[in-house]
């Protein structure tokens, strides 16, 4: 089967509260299609909830990003990859990745992240207290959706805060998907450098943080890499700060344009946690960290996928199956939408999914309570939207209240 011209990955989205016509039309058709992806390759596409699981789930489909048909959706992709020396977690299959995956697991267990809780809710409130003394209106973004996550994170890995315009300039030239093949391997290895340096000084003087800990355990088990750890630390810097910060923004103004669904948890704050599931589901703003290899012939929803064919698992498609999720066009916080895909399924669910449910929680509630008259100055149709990421947001969100 040959993709058609019309589907090529990835498609941009130009509104936060409705899907592209082409993954409605997708998924009305078949569980699986094939598509054009950047550099010309083509790749097969899973848009249903149920394929969606399966694939994930499944051990013959891989992880390696140095597969030859791996399905990068940003061009250049493989790019990056030029001077790594040793996969990153994100990449690795079974049993190496059930390996590492353990040796950092307790770092994010339900109870770890839970001590976390007083020190994020202080600086939710130290944001939001800058927020309001200072001028109307404001950026949302700048005031509290990027710095939430930026500082849990340097704080979590024992990154300095100073450097955080540094490593979010990078972060972003490596999602955003007009950044040139030459440009997006300069950031990642600019990235990299840096952590290397970080590392090294960790190495000599370990420091109770997270990649101190690391180092101090690794060393102590006779199994410590300088290079994994780079990888370590450069997967959990890109991956903690800009999907939550997204969410942040895109939760925000679901909830401003929904003022009778965020009666609920203003009502009742238990909610919230519940309300954060659909609010995941609703926006899925990654989508590239499903992409995967076939290592053998698998049948699928009725198609056999081909040894060394790529597959890209759409996320936002997957969350918004009719099938699963009734009326899925409506934001409904009460609707218990766990079983979502939103942090993927299967081996590779997202390790950190526990902190940034936190992270959410505590800044709607805290957000809603302190700033009831909060509203947007734009209609949501009007807010600038990252067309050229691969991980979907808004740049700004101008507030008042």
């Amino acid at each position: 089967m040959t993709a058609t011209e019309e589907l090529r990955m990835p498609v941009a989205r130009t509104c936060p509260f409705s899907q592209p016509e082409q993954y409605v039309r997708m998924r009305e058709e078949s569980a699986l299609q094939r598509v054009q992806i950047p550099g010309g390759k083509e790749a097969w596409v899973a848009v249903r909830h149920e394929e969606a699981r399966q694939i994930l789930g499944d051990r013959r489909f891989s992880s390696d990003r140095f597969l030859p048909n791996f399905p990068f959706l940003a061009e250049g992709g493989a790019a990056i990859l030029t001077n790594v020396k040793q996969k990153a977690m994100i990449g690795m299959d079974a049993p190496e990745h059930g390996e590492a995956r353990r040796e950092v697991l307790g770092e994010f267990t339900v109870k770890r992240v839970e001590a976390m809780r007083p020190r994020i809710q202080e600086i939710v409130d130290g944001l939001i207290d800058d927020l309001l003394a200072g001028p109307k209106p404001a950026d949302l973004v700048e005031k509290l959706s990027l710095p939430v996550p930026s500082l849990v994170i340097c704080e979590l890995l024992g990154v300095p805060y100073g450097d955080h315009d540094y490593f979010q300039e990078r972060t972003m030239a490596l999602i955003r998907r007009s950044t040139s093949v030459e440009d997006r391997k300069k950031a990642s290895e600019e990235l990299r450098g840096y952590l290397s340096g970080l590392v090294a000084a960790k190495e000599k003087d370990p420091t109770d943080d997270l990649l101190g800990r690391q180092i101090v355990k690794r060393r102590e088990e006779g199994t410590y890499d300088h290079d994994a750890m780079i990888g370590l630390a450069f997967l959990l810097l890109v991956a903690g700060h800009e999907t939550t910060a997204n969410m942040i923004s895109l939760g925000t103004i679901g909830l401003l344009e929904n003022p009778g669904q965020r009666a609920t948890i203003e009502a009742d704050p238990g909610k919230t946690l519940l309300a954060v599931e659909e609010l995941l589901r609703y926006f899925t703003i990654v989508e590239g960290a499903t992409a995967r290899v076939a290592t053998e012939d698998v049948e699928i929803g009725g198609v056999t996928i081909k040894a060394g064919e790529g597959v890209l698992v759409l996320g936002y498609a997957a969350n918004w199956d009719p099938e699963v999720f009734e009326s899925p066009e409506k934001l409904d916080l009460e609707r218990g939408a766990r079983h979502h895909v939103a942090f993927g399924f299967g081996p590779h669910q997202c390790l950190g999914q526990n902190l940034a449910r936190m992270e959410l929680q505590i800044v709607f509630d805290t957000l809603f309570r302190r700033v009831p008259t909060l509203t947007c100055t734009l209609p949501a149709a009007e807010l600038p939207v990252k067309k050229d990421a691969t991980i979907f947001g808004l740049y700004q969100l101008p507030v008042t209240w």
